[in-house]
């Protein structure tokens, strides 16, 4: 199952109390996902397809409990094994789906005429569980989240420009910084930073995908501060190693032309050392001086004799 039904699923599980937040809820989710058909003068019908089988409950629940209607739920099954099934919730003319759309804002009522009502009534986000329910809703009808695994991405698609732009300045009311792209036919609005999807699942009340994002979010800032520090202990451990290559070459240059003793007492002790000790540090050889010395000047000796066999190498070009 992927992230994105597990949130649906969890978001399905959310049935309000209030009867206004649910019908907000509702207008969003049949906006997203509905369709009207015209069944005669003035008399439409509506239905609404889902390929998820926890989303088609909760429509047909809140439908039940907000207009006392039943709804018969089919099922397509597909052919392609791999594909889900999917649902159609039909509301016909008889059962009420003129006022039903009305009630849910999609209809506006003009005497006896009916005429598209584009414009989403403000009473629907007149409150905060209101608002945070056509979030939902909306997402139920037309959104996805990506796994946050592999990337960090929200969206939610319509083939409306203006209820996109609805719904990316209704995001943008929390700060989400939600942007819009057209795609084919559709229209996407998007959000990215893993902050604003967190705080959006909480919200919307996807409690359980929070926690499981902020898990992944987690571990992934695990990784990637184990894989800074290895990166950095290669670096400095590549750094040591040649270093120390450098050096002992050095020696051997001096040791194998003019001899270790053509070197003042001072760098004899160190560069004998530093030939039999290849893999101690810096601070290990310095302990192991007559008189030790610290990391610094270890590195102070071992780079003056580099520079010895420096200048016994251009003495002989």
């Amino acid at each position: 199952m992927s992230f994105s039904t597990q949130v649906k699923n969890e978001l399905s599980r959310i049935i309000p109390e209030d009867k206004n937040v649910r019908i907000a809820e509702l207008a969003a989710l049949i906006r997203m996902s509905g369709s009207l058909q015209l069944m005669g003068y003035n008399k439409l019908s509506f239905k609404v397809v889902t390929e998820n089988a926890a989303i088609a409950r909760k429509v047909f629940s809140l439908l039940k409990m907000c207009f006392n209607i039943h709804v018969e739920i089919q099922v397509k099954k597909n052919k392609n094994l791999k594909k889900n099934n999917t649902y159609f919730l039909f509301v016909s003319y008889e059962q009420g789906a003129n006022d039903i759309l009305v009630e849910i804002g999609i209809l506006k009522k003009d005497g006896k005429d009916y005429t598209i009502q584009s414009d989403i009534p403000e009473s629907f986000i007149s409150d905060e569980k209101s608002k945070r329910a056509y979030i939902r809703g909306a997402f139920l009808g037309g959104g996805s989240i990506s796994d946050p695994e592999k990337t960090y991405h929200m969206e939610f698609v319509t083939v409306d420009d203006e209820l996109s732009t609805y719904i990316r300045n209704l995001l943008n009311t929390y700060d989400f910084n939600a942007k819009i792209v057209p795609r084919k036919n559709t229209y996407v609005v998007y959000i990215k930073e893993s902050n604003n999807i967190s705080d959006l699942l909480n919200i919307m009340g996807a409690h359980n995908a929070l926690f499981q994002l902020e898990d992944v979010k987690i571990m992934k800032q695990m990784r990637n501060d184990v894989n800074r520090i290895v990166n950095c202990e290669t670096a400095n451990l590549t750094k040591t190693v040649n270093a120390s290559m450098r050096q002992i070459e050095a020696i051997n240059y001096i040791i194998n032309t003019v001899g270790i003793d053509y070197l003042p007492e001072s760098l004899q002790e160190i560069a004998e050392l530093r030939v039999e000790y290849e893999d101690l540090s810096l601070k290990e050889l310095g302990e192991m001086l007559d008189k030790p010395l610290g990391k610094s000047g270890v590195n102070h000796r071992l780079k003056k004799i580099e520079d010895v066999a420096n200048e016994l190498k251009e003495g002989r070009k």
